[in-house]
């Protein structure tokens, strides 16, 4: 068998994980790359290298409430991507529906988008030019969670949403070709400590602040991934979950990485990623 087709269940990883700023400072990460600034972050990425393990053929076995993500096999009618009122008039409707039938919601409110091309040496300056994130990290925090439910809702509805159960969930979609380039794993979330591993980063926009979570190293980190995504798969991630349950998951670490059993010549990395509130009765 040509070792290009060799499937490896277990790869290594260059992952890189959250220390403090060494002056003790708040952490913070710039939405945009700005090369005034020099670094997005004003803390320490710190590479480790972990064992990666492909799942393919046994990705049943990982769940939305217990492992944080969940994948399906699921072709969308929408498939260009190039042009963000087309995705928002055409991709936005299906994939509402989806998350409806997948988790069994009673409201799902699709809030914004990123598309991710890669493309070395470019700077990632602006929502037109995203590139896979190559750092370990957690959409939501709590209190970003709620700023989102204010944020993207009538003043009227969101105080009765919010005595419910709500997540936040992003549908996670390769384009145009599979994912074999710089793919994204996720971290089991029953391989975490949230007291432990998560730290509150403020996210600065150009006009707002958000909070997103950095992510300490452990040893205990279990990391999957799906190796050579197609565009007809999708992965479900958990950001968050009001969920007081113990036993259930409310967030899933991710990042993507440089997968070394990429096959030579994959194309660079493109996919879409949907945010989506997700709302229960």
């Amino acid at each position: 068998m040509p070792a290009t087709l060799i499937q490896p269940s277990t790869v290594p990883g260059k992952l890189l994980y959250f220390t403090p700023p060494k002056d003790g400072s708040r952490p913070i990460t710039r939405i945009n790359e700005d090369a005034k600034y020099g670094s997005r972050y004003n803390w320490i990425q710190e590479e480790h290298i972990v064992p990666i393990e492909n799942i393919r053929g046994r990705e049943g076995s990982y769940n939305l409430d217990s492992a944080g993500f969940q994948y399906y096999q699921h072709k969308s009618t929408h498939t260009s991507f190039l042009d963000d009122e087309e995705i928002e008039k055409e991709y936005y409707p299906e994939s509402e529906e989806l998350i409806k039938e997948l988790t069994g919601a009673s409201k799902v409110v699709l809030f914004d988008h990123t598309i991710r091309r890669r493309r070395p040496g470019e700077l990632d300056s602006d929502p037109s030019k995203r590139q896979p994130v190559s750092n370990v990290h957690v959409d939501q925090t709590s209190k970003s969670a709620v700023n989102r439910v204010h944020r993207h809702l009538p003043e009227s509805e969101a105080p009765e949403l919010l005595r419910n159960r709500f997540q936040i969930i992003n549908l996670w979609r390769p384009i145009s070709n599979p994912a074999y380039d710089w793919p994204l794993t996720l971290c089991d979330f029953r391989s975490i400590d949230k007291d432990r591993d998560l730290v509150p980063i403020a996210l600065l926009y150009p006009d707002r602040e958000g909070e997103t979570y950095g992510v300490k190293y452990s040893p205990e980190h279990k990391w999957k991934y799906l190796k050579g995504m197609t565009p007809e798969e999708i992965v479900l991630i958990k950001c968050y979950d009001s969920t007081e349950d113990r036993g259930v998951s409310d967030l899933t670490p991710h990042t993507a990485f440089e997968d070394p059993s990429t096959p030579e010549g994959s194309p660079f990395r493109e996919s879409i990623e949907l945010r989506a509130l997700v709302f229960y009765n």
